[in-house]
């Protein structure tokens, strides 16, 4: 029986987490920017008894992005995706953040889309703070974002580096147009017989989102957690979960939406912004 390919990108706590959730019987691609740290990774995974493959690779670099693809076919059907690299606003400047969290997801998108397997599917990690992007698109840069050539987003006047205050605006316009990227990919992934959805997460206890928390954005996101329905910070596992229901076939009629799993953060902002204007 040929196995199938599930690929994580990202080798941090989430894309671990989702590897050991979703890998056990197929054959896991793992990949990351940082070459010594994916290996580590695999390491661990195959000492656990995982059938894992280690590549090293730039998202934001489109050839890189289509060699990745190329090798995932390679390995056998792919009928899992799960894109969790990126950089986080302390972890980057806006220029990178825009390269790897915009034209990143954008390139892994296009490049997968041709060697998903009927009946596959893959998720994009965005983040809860693509609801909180302040800025209106207009209609045909929205368009230009959903749809249009990966190698113009950066180019477009919406992106421009100048629009954005510091890392953090650039951040949550990034995850915004994952989103939005993520809808347009569902048309393109359909012609395959494959489904793209994306979830956004809220604070999230992995080292990206404890060295969040010890940043100058730590007091905000402290607030968005006491404020929250859950009242703590997220595990890696849950993400994992919600990988799991999008990946599997009880998600086989939903693709081409975002699920928010922040714990009810941004829920709550609502509330309360409702009750301040009333």
């Amino acid at each position: 029986m040929t196995r199938g390919v599930l690929v994580v990108t990202g080798a941090g706590g989430m894309g671990l987490a989702v590897a050991r959730r979703l890998g056990s019987g197929s054959r896991l691609l793992l990949a990351d920017v940082d070459a010594v740290g994916v290996d580590a990774a695999a390491d661990r995974l195959r000492a656990d008894g995982y059938d894992v493959v280690a590549r090293a690779v730039d998202v934001s670099s489109p050839d890189a992005v289509a060699d990745l693809a190329r090798h995932a076919g390679e390995l056998g059907p792919v009928t899992g995706l799960v894109h969790t690299a990126g950089l986080s606003p302390v972890q980057a400047p806006i220029a990178a953040i825009l390269a790897v969290d915009l034209l990143g997801v954008a390139l892994i998108l296009d490049e997968f889309a041709p060697v998903m397997a009927p009946g596959g599917a893959g998720v994009v990690i965005s983040s809860m703070s693509s609801y909180f992007h302040p800025g209106v698109i207009a209609p045909d840069q929205a368009a230009a974002l959903r749809s249009g050539p990966a190698a113009e987003l950066l180019t477009l006047p919406v992106a421009d580096e100048k629009n954005f205050a510091d890392s953090g605006t650039a951040y949550s316009f990034a995850k915004f147009a994952n989103r939005l990227r993520v809808q347009g990919a569902s048309r393109t992934w359909g012609e395959r017989g494959a489904r793209i959805n994306s979830v956004s997460p809220g604070v999230i206890s992995t080292a990206m989102g404890r060295a969040e928390l010890d940043s100058e954005r730590g007091g905000r996101m402290r607030a968005l957690i006491d404020g929250s329905a859950a009242r703590r910070p997220g595990t890696p596992e849950d993400i994992a979960a919600a990988v799991e229901f999008l990946l599997g076939p009880s998600a086989s009629f939903v693709t081409g939406i975002d699920l928010l799993v922040d714990g009810g953060a941004v829920a709550a902002v609502a509330a309360r912004s409702d009750k301040e204007n009333s």
